[in-house]
Formats: C-alpha cells, structure tokens, sequence
C-alpha cells in the first residue's frame, strides 16, 4: 500500500506550477489556459473510460492516475483546492444519493 496521497499530489501540482513552462509539463499546461488543461483532462477521462470497457485492468490504472492529475491541474488553474472538493463530497455523503436527488424535486 502506498502512502502517496491527492493531497502529496496537490503539493506537487503547486510546485511544478510555479516552475518554468520550458522544464515543466503542469507549468506548461496552465500557461496555455484553463482551456487547454480542461481539453487534456477531458481526453484522459474518455482514456479511462474506453480502458474500463475494455476490461483494461493496467491501463485503467494508468489512465485514472493521468485524470486525477490532470484534474488536479484544471482545479489549480480555477482557483480551487482539494480541501474544496472534499468538502462538497463530505456534504453529498450526509445523505444518500437518490434522497439527495429526490430533495431537488422533478427534473
């Protein structure tokens, strides 16, 4: 079991980010934009998915390790951290999903 954590993750995103985009990729990406960062997470999600489908145990690993970094990344670029994120989570969890979406009333 490793001990390598998002927020390890997160730490490291903010370090490289504060880098020269010439020697780093996460420095790279956000310079290009939020949009450019969003478009990457975005390909490495339909990634995983099709690894998933395909019953990919290896690259569904590999690829769910590239979403969350680059999730990491688009989240850095909004202004938003990990503690953020988990905190939404934290509150959706008080109640279970379908009560949950039963509160909002019909669709």
């Amino acid at each position: 079991m490793t001990h390598f954590t998002l927020n390890d993750l997160e730490a490291l995103v903010a370090d490289r980010a504060a880098a020269s985009p010439e020697t780093s990729y996460t420095a790279k990406l956000l310079a290009g934009g939020q949009g450019r960062a969003a478009k990457k997470l975005g390909e490495e999600a339909v990634e995983a998915a099709i690894a998933a489908v395909q019953g990919d145990r290896a690259g569904l690993v590999s690829e769910a390790a590239d979403v969350l970094y680059h999730l990491l990344v688009v989240l850095r670029g909004g202004g938003i951290g990990l503690d953020e994120v988990l905190a939404e989570l934290e509150r959706r969890t008080a109640q279970s999903g379908i009560a949950e979406k039963a509160a909002r009333g019909p669709a």
